[in-house]
């Protein structure tokens, strides 16, 4: 269970900003079929974050566990630093004959690969052994922070300035680095 829960909530403070969670943006304002395009992020999500667990829980075999514990605190301490820098669309491209789930499901599949809650995946992955539940967790904060996106959009962000989710996401990401460097 503390895989799970661990890992709902590093991937959703992750995905604050993101662009993914900008594309959710983008796809809702395209479409206007928020459930496809939930459910192109449920599954994308999904397969993208199983492989990355795999991996990260097979990479974790071959790193000391002493090692292990110091890498993982220093990935999140970057990855606090890398929330404060703001996504762009990076040109996304969400122009597609095909329709709703399965742009989203292509276009979020692609736009998660390399990207930091991937990267917090595998970590994730390396940490718990458990791949099957970091992908649960993963999955569900993916969902925590993007279903918003799609059905609140910019309602969200005229409430919430985005700078300040970030500086929280930031402190958060801060406190998991040192809570692994130092007590797990």
């Amino acid at each position: 269970m503390e895989a799970i829960i661990n890992s709902f909530f590093l991937v959703s403070i992750a995905e604050i900003g993101d662009k993914t969670q900008l594309l959710s943006f983008i796809l809702a304002s395209r479409f206007k079929k928020p459930l496809p395009i939930i459910a192109g992020i449920f599954v994308a999500t999904i397969f993208n974050h199983w492989l990355a667990a795999i991996f990260g829980e097979f990479a974790g075999d071959f790193i000391n566990p002493e090692y292990q514990r110091w890498i993982l605190a220093g990935i999140f301490f970057v990855f606090g630093l890398w929330i404060l820098i703001p996504d762009k669309d990076d040109g996304l491209n969400t122009k597609s004959s095909f329709g709703a789930f399965v742009t989203t499901f292509i276009s979020f599949f692609i736009a998660e690969m390399g990207d930091k809650t991937q990267l917090a995946t595998v970590a994730l992955g390396a940490q718990y052994k458990a791949s099957i539940d970091v992908t649960i967790g993963t999955t569900l904060g993916m969902l925590a922070a993007n279903v918003p996106a799609v059905l609140l959009g910019e309602k969200i962000l005229k409430k919430l300035p985005l700078k300040y989710i970030r500086y929280t996401a930031c402190a958060l990401f801060m406190a998991f680095a040192i809570y692994i460097a130092f007590f797990s």
